[in-house]
């Protein structure tokens, strides 16, 4: 049993993945291929966005466009502490300064009453100049947007929605990626959708926003890549990986249904042995990973190994209580709904591939497992 089965998934698309590599290799285009243009073109599409910009990575999705708003040292930019590490590394990358908020207990995204409070706080603290805000779409939920821009308007605030989790999401009937300011979102393998190596996609409706991503993106160029107009980075995402993405696109849809599928009958079946989790009325998840919350989790894990069940921890350690971020003086204790979270939460076997004789048997083992 895999926790995600990629190869299931491979053995469907075989045929049309190597034809657009066949492609790739014919035209010879590695950087920069046409095949970018189209994958771009058909994203932004689906999600809903005027524009769509390819990069190298989820970590630089969420990297440029910091660097397109002009944050800097001085700067605070307020996220969660319950994420992977990229969502603060790159505001610290900038020289700025990441505000960590609680989480709402039931969703694991950012409370919007806690992320009012932290911008209050900031702002009589007189030694940060608030610049925005990064919610996360953890395990492929949307946060609350209606909330958060309602927020960020009020105080001037430019909102990126990491959806690194979320593509294929939806929020109040919009998909993920165009629920705020800017969109960004990751192609690492085990996403939702995932190509074979790194990637990641940029969405935003802003001409002017655009217009610096395509130039950051490509070491900060002007008219060509020899007029550089400002600081850049090597933000491309490689042709051979939008021409894979571009066969997965084509199932995309349906993956997505066969993930609620998955996940309606973990809910069902475990809602009275452990706490499940809670999906908005108005939200439908990507399902990126389905955790849950476990008072014995080492327990829980030690009998699903044993049964050879794989699992995995997303995430034990707190951005608040890891080494990388001890200089902003946060403490234990500080994020009480995180920590109880972070110390209970544990992710099961979660794809669209998943057969229903491995789901039953996932649910006995954690229901024998308390």
């Amino acid at each position: 049993m895999d926790f995600i089965d990629l190869h299931a998934q491979q053995m469907r698309i075989r045929e049309q993945i190597e034809a657009n590599i066949k492609k790739v290799l014919d035209h010879g285009k590695y950087i920069m291929g046409p095949e970018i243009d189209e994958l771009e073109k058909k994203l932004a599409e689906f999600v809903g966005t005027k524009y769509a910009i390819g990069v190298s990575s989820g970590t630089d999705a969420l990297l440029m466009p910091l660097m397109a708003y002009g944050v800097g040292p001085g700067d605070a930019i307020f996220t969660t502490p319950f994420t992977f590490i990229a969502t603060a590394e790159v505001i610290q990358l900038l020289g700025a300064t990441p505000v960590f908020v609680e989480i709402d207990p039931r969703t694991f995204n950012i409370d919007p009453e806690k992320l009012k409070e932290a911008i209050r706080e900031t702002v009589a603290k007189k030694n940060l100049k608030i610049k925005g805000i990064i919610p996360v779409d953890l395990f492929g939920q949307a946060a609350d947007y209606d909330e958060i821009n309602s927020i960020a308007k009020e105080y001037n605030l430019f909102v990126l929605q990491d959806a690194a989790q979320s593509f294929g999401a939806s929020y109040k009937g919009k998909r993920a990626c165009s629920n705020a300011d800017c969109g960004a979102t990751s192609f690492f393998p085990a996403k939702p959708l995932g190509c074979y190596g790194d990637g990641g996609m940029i969405f935003t409706n802003n001409d002017e926003l655009y217009d610096k991503l395509v130039s950051i993106r490509i070491h900060g160029k002007g008219t060509d890549k020899y007029d550089n107009i400002r600081v850049g980075i090597n933000g491309r995402i490689d042709t051979i990986q939008a021409a894979i993405l571009l066969a997965k696109m084509e199932i995309f849809k349906e993956e997505i249904d066969l993930r609620q599928d998955v996940a309606n009958a973990y809910s069902e079946a475990l809602k009275d042995a452990v706490t499940v989790p809670y999906v908005k009325e108005f939200n439908i998840s990507a399902w990126a990973q389905y955790s849950i919350l476990h008072p014995q989790r080492e327990k829980a894990l030690n009998g699903l190994k044993a049964q050879k069940i794989p699992t995995a921890i997303y995430y034990p350690i707190p951005l608040h209580l890891q080494v990388a971020f001890q200089h902003l003086g946060y403490k234990k204790g500080d994020f009480p709904i995180t920590e109880k979270c972070a110390a209970e939460i544990f992710s099961i076997p979660m794809h669209p591939y998943l057969k229903k004789e491995d789901q039953e048997r996932i649910i006995e083992a954690i229901k024998t497992s308390k």
